[in-house]
Order: structure tokens, then C-alpha cells, then sequence
């Protein structure tokens, strides 16, 4: 599906000039209505509160303030016009722990550097089609680090109040998992 993205608003923060450029140039092509730009986290947040933009795409690292501290501004502070924004995360660094990192600060979606235009575009998408719900917890505000399954899983590990799993019991030898049923978000 094409999407005609001139109504949306986004704010870019990336300390690396070319890496903005780039970025803001890709986000042109595909039609973005307005585009605010920042060098870091502090500068970002001003421009946030006065823009409230539909989402954010931030870099990690970055000085005084980066990405991961920004995301937990626009969620916490009261200042904060909607901490609902989606956040897409930009990083050249992908371990898992980086990404549960990132996950646990409140980013929306994580795109890994060096990115081409349909690895942003897809994260785009990703955030119009399949928002997230929201969790408030004593430790955590921002999206559900879960994923939610589009189609009911049907295989053998259901949980025990399932109706379709009672008395549904299988050896571990018989399980079969496939990539798509492990969840890489936990």
C-alpha cells in the first residue's frame, strides 16, 4: 500500500550532518509534509513541544542529551505534548541488549544503520499499520514490548486457560518452532 504522507509531520535528530541530510532527504521522497530537524536530544525536545510532531526519528548517541534520554523526556516529562508519538530509533549498534535497552526506554520501533530508503519506509509503515498499545507501569511508561499476533497461534504451547489447548499435551520432541513464532522484542 502507498501511502500519501504530506499531512505528516516529523522531527529528525541526528548529530552527524550528512547522516541528517540523508535522512531528511529520503523522508522528502516519500513525501513528507513538514520536517524539523535537531543535532541532539535537548534541542530536539524544545522543537517537540512547540511542534508536536507525529513522530520522531532519533539517532542513539549523541551529546549533551541522546535518542534513548529524549525518548524517556517526551514519555515522563509533563512538558511532553503527547507522549504517545511514535519513536523510531536510529543506531548503528544492533545487539540484543542495545535493542531490549531501547525497548525498555520506550522506543516505538529500532532501525539499524547503515539503513536504505525501504528499511525507513518500512518502519513508517510499521508505525501507521500496527500501532502499539500503551502500558503505564511503576518502572515503564511507552509501547507494549510485546507484539501482537495478526492471526491466533494455534500450535502446541497455549496457555492453560486456552479452550483449545485442555488436554492438548505434547513431548518436547514433537514441538516445532519456527522463527516467526519467537518473539525477539522480550
Amino acid at each position: 500500500m502507498t501511502y500519501k504522507f504530506e499531512t505528516l509531520k516529523v522531527l529528525v535528530v541526528e548529530d552527524n550532518q550528512p547522516m541528517l541530510d540523508l535522512t531528511k532527504s529520503i523522508l522528502q521522497t516519500f513525501g513528507i509534509g513538514i520536517i524539523y530537524t535537531a543535532t541532539d536530544g535537548e534541542q530536539a525536545f524544545s522543537i517537540f513541544c512547540k511542534s508536536n510532531p507525529d513522530m520522531v526519528i532519533a539517532d542513539w548517541m549523541m551529546q549533551p542529551c541522546d535518542g534513548i534520554s529524549l525518548t524517556r523526556r517526551i514519555r515522563n516529562d509533563k512538558r511532553s505534548p503527547n507522549p504517545y508519538v511514535p519513536i523510531i530509533l536510529m543506531t548503528g549498534f544492533s545487539e540484543k541488549r542495545r535493542v531490549i535497552s531501547a525497548r525498555d526506554a520506550g522506543i516505538t520501533e529500532f532501525l539499524v544503520k547503515p539503513f536504505n530508503a525501504r528499511d525507513l519506509y518500512r518502519r513508517l509503515v510499521q508505525v501507521i499499520e500496527k500501532p502499539r498499545q500503551f502500558v503505564r507501569a511503576e518502572d515503564f511508561f511507552g509501547p507494549d514490548r510485546r507484539r501482537n499476533r495478526t492471526t491466533p497461534y494455534s500450535g502446541p504451547r497455549r496457555r492453560h486457560d486456552d479452550p483449545k489447548g485442555k488436554n492438548e499435551k505434547q513431548s518436547e520432541d514433537q514441538l516445532l518452532i519456527s522463527p516467526e513464532d519467537i518473539d525477539f522484542t522480550e
